[in-house]
């Protein structure tokens, strides 16, 4: 404590010392965090020695640990006899622990108004036989699972009072606040640090009706260790937690979240800004919903102040796509796959439409609803959107809805309305998929009529003026559509591999194109007929290139009448 502090104390104002024994358990919360995983990674390293380790010389950076050697840690542990593990500085690192969970005690001890304070001081006295005792080498296995276990109903622990006390500063923070800086509690700052709120704030501002009055992206920023510190909550998870570091010359992002697929989503999203990203961790944790938690920290290098805003409101304009995204996520994996789902994900944030709306207008049931409306029955199990519609056609449905439904209550309008669009647009889906496969046999088609035409015409015109002439330019034209022709065969694989459907028609226009390579192949050999050709001859190929035009024309019929033909017709149609 400086001396200004003792005088302050002296004089029965200890609350002005709040600001300042906040920023140092705040520190001491990111110091004791630190050690436990340099604990769980040494224990991790010394069970599975084969596996690939880090340092944590960057988490160890980031939270102010000056002592350099605490990098070879991990790579210097394994096991000793029993349960216990060799660790180097075990024993210090436990007890510059417990100095961590003091400090923080010590600043919610200040605020006399709690009455919670109690309770954790009594919890971090029961909890001294976790970190006290330690040989300067040697700790016991079930010691360090003790010190970092989370589930409540197993007993108490290191870890679970780091983050009661956690979230006690936090409270402790925000009712301390000077000021608020466009919605950001803030005390402590400089005035070099305003701009560099109201960047981030900016952001988060910006796209904050996307949550549509869900809980969470509450701002709190301070100065300390000569850096601004910015804490957001994001949404209503403990361990779903930002804290960003802004220094001279970068911005360090720490982001922890129990969702591995969530985080890996939160890092994509930056592809714009050179972002190095640190090696994600992982520590097990049964309390949370997939057994552990994952850390990343990125650092964003920035000389210029201009940059760092620009940064910062990006960052924090993020932040509402991260909340419910896990269940917005499985929603979305029951109509297409999973990969599929994370690109709609990054497709909404991209364009700022989010998820949020989606879930808030029905979610699944809402696709149920239309699809059940469309199709004129249940959804199936086991069939996705992608069976029906072609994946490439079901992505582009869903974004479709997502982007409606952003709109639609973004706009206040009537959510009966909005389900009207989405019904709508999935029945034009509907007949696309139906339409577009048949749009291209009935072109192709078309060009087996028109060469079969042109063989009746060229037999017609033999043994008349100029007949050798006409042949010729009916080959070549024949030549020209059976060209086309191919096209459209290679238009209808093509179709098939980005929509996954339509399979029955790209065999039909495959089957169908052997009949315009034969008709091609007859025109050009009419070429090498003599011009005066018998009339025994020529009149059975012309009543037989008749009956030809007449069935690919029929052909063409029934290719379009199919487009009126729907699944539970009269059984006439």
């Amino acid at each position: 404590m400086t001396a200004k502090n003792r005088i302050v104390e002296a004089l029965g104002e200890r609350d002005l010392l709040l600001p300042a024994l906040v920023n140092g358990a705040l520190a001491a919360n990111d110091r004791a965090k630190f050690r436990l995983t340099l604990l769980q990674a040494a224990k991790a390293h010394a069970d599975h020695p084969e596996a690939p380790i880090s340092t944590l010389r960057r988490e160890r950076e980031a939270c102010g640990v000056a002592d350099g050697s605490l990098d070879a840690v991990v790579a210097g542990s394994g096991k000793a006899n029993g349960d216990s593990y060799r660790i180097p500085r075990a024993g210090q690192i436990c007890l510059e622990l417990s100095d961590d969970l003091r400090t923080m005690l010590s600043a919610l001890e200040a605020h006399r108004d709690d009455p919670s304070t109690t309770d954790l001081g009594a919890r971090l006295e029961a909890l001294g036989e976790q970190l006290e005792g330690v040989d300067p080498d040697l700790i016991g296995g079930p010691r360090i699972e003790a010190m970092a276990r989370t589930n409540r109903r197993a007993g108490d622990s290191v870890h679970l009072l780091v983050m009661d006390m956690h979230k006690a500063l936090n409270k402790l923070q925000a009712g301390i606040a000077e000021a608020s800086v466009d919605g950001a509690h803030v005390y402590g700052i400089d005035a070099s640090d305003r701009p560099l709120i109201q960047a981030f704030m900016r952001g988060v501002n910006r796209t904050a009706p996307l949550k549509f009055g869900h809980p969470g992206l509450s701002t709190t920023a301070t100065r300390s260790g000569g850096k601004l510190v910015l804490q957001n909550d994001i949404g209503t998870t403990d361990a779903h937690v930002l804290v960003v570091h802004v220094e001279a010359a970068a911005v360090v992002v720490t982001y922890t979240d129990v969702h591995l697929p969530r985080l890996l989503f939160f890092r994509g999203l930056f592809r714009s800004f050179d972002v190095e990203w640190q090696d994600t961790l992982s520590r097990a944790d049964k309390a949370m919903d997939e057994g552990m938690y994952h850390l990343c920290v990125g650092t964003f290098k920035a000389d210029e102040p201009a940059q760092r805003e620009v940064f910062l409101e990006f960052l924090g304009s993020r932040l509402v796509f991260l909340i419910d995204w896990n269940r917005a996520r499985k929603r979305l994996r029951v109509f297409v796959g999973k990969n599929a789902a994370i690109r709609l994900l990054e497709w909404a944030a991209e364009n700022d439409f989010g998820h949020m709306a989606f879930l808030e207008a029905g979610g699944e049931q809402l696709l149920y609803d239309a699809l059940e409306l469309v199709v004129k029955g249940p959804f199936r199990f086991g069939e996705s959107l992608g069976d029906m519609l072609g994946e490439k056609a079901a992505e582009q449905y869903l974004q479709f809805v997502l982007k409606a439904c952003a709109e639609g209550l973004l706009q206040h309008r009537q959510e009966s309305l909005i389900h009207d669009e989405i019904r709508a647009e999935l029945f034009n889906y509907f007949r696309s998929a139906r339409h577009g496969p048949l749009d291209i046999a009935a072109e192709h088609a078309a060009l087996i009529v028109e060469i079969a035409a042109g063989l009746r015409d060229a037999l017609l015109r033999m043994g008349l003026a100029r007949a050798t002439e006409h042949l010729h330019r009916n080959a070549a034209r024949a030549k020209e559509w059976e060209g086309r022709a191919d096209e459209l065969v290679n238009r209808a694989r093509a179709a098939v591999k980005q929509a996954d459907s339509g399979e029955f028609f790209c065999r039909l226009v495959e089957s169908a194109d052997d009949i315009a390579d034969e008709l091609e192949d007859c025109a050009f050999h009419l070429t090498l007929a003599p011009a005066n050709l018998p009339a025994a001859l020529r009149e059975p190929m012309q009543s037989l290139a008749g009956l030809l035009v007449e069935s690919a024309q029929e052909y063409v019929k029934v290719l379009e009448t199919a487009r009126f033909i729907r699944r539970g017709a009269a059984r006439d149609d």
